[in-house]
């Protein structure tokens, strides 16, 4: 399945718990609702994914931990926050270079527009 593949099912997945919930509860509700979602779309979804970080050679051990990894290919970072802050796509880009994977799916459920909220952030093209 190609990366535009994917992303279509994980914005239906995306929208659906967005139409269900609405705004206003926390990452955690939101994360373990759009796991759901992309289970019963038949993606093979992991969640709460460790990252390591290496600096000059040395592994420092867990850094980090992705929201969601789809597929073995993106990573979903959820957020619940009044609105989404350059830091936050900076993150998902960190993890993104971390893993050496290509895309990363930013979404804040704490909105009114969910549309303007999905953001995909591409790892080497920013």
């Amino acid at each position: 399945m190609t990366e535009n593949d994917l992303t279509y099912k994980i914005r239906k997945g995306i929208y659906e718990v967005s139409n269900t919930l609405g705004s206003g509860l926390l990452e955690s509700v939101y994360e373990k609702a759009l796991l759901i979602e992309l289970e019963e779309q038949g993606l093979v979804v992991q969640s709460q994914v460790p990252i390591s970080v290496s600096y000059k050679e040395n592994d420092l051990g867990l850094g980090f931990r992705a929201d969601i990894l789809v597929e073995d290919k993106i990573i979903i970072e959820v957020k619940s926050v009044s609105e989404l802050n350059p830091i936050h796509h900076k993150q998902l880009l960190n993890y993104l270079k971390l893993t050496n994977l290509h895309l990363g799916i930013l979404v804040n459920f704490n909105t009114s527009d969910i549309n303007k909220n999905i953001i995909r952030i591409v790892n080497g093209y920013l």
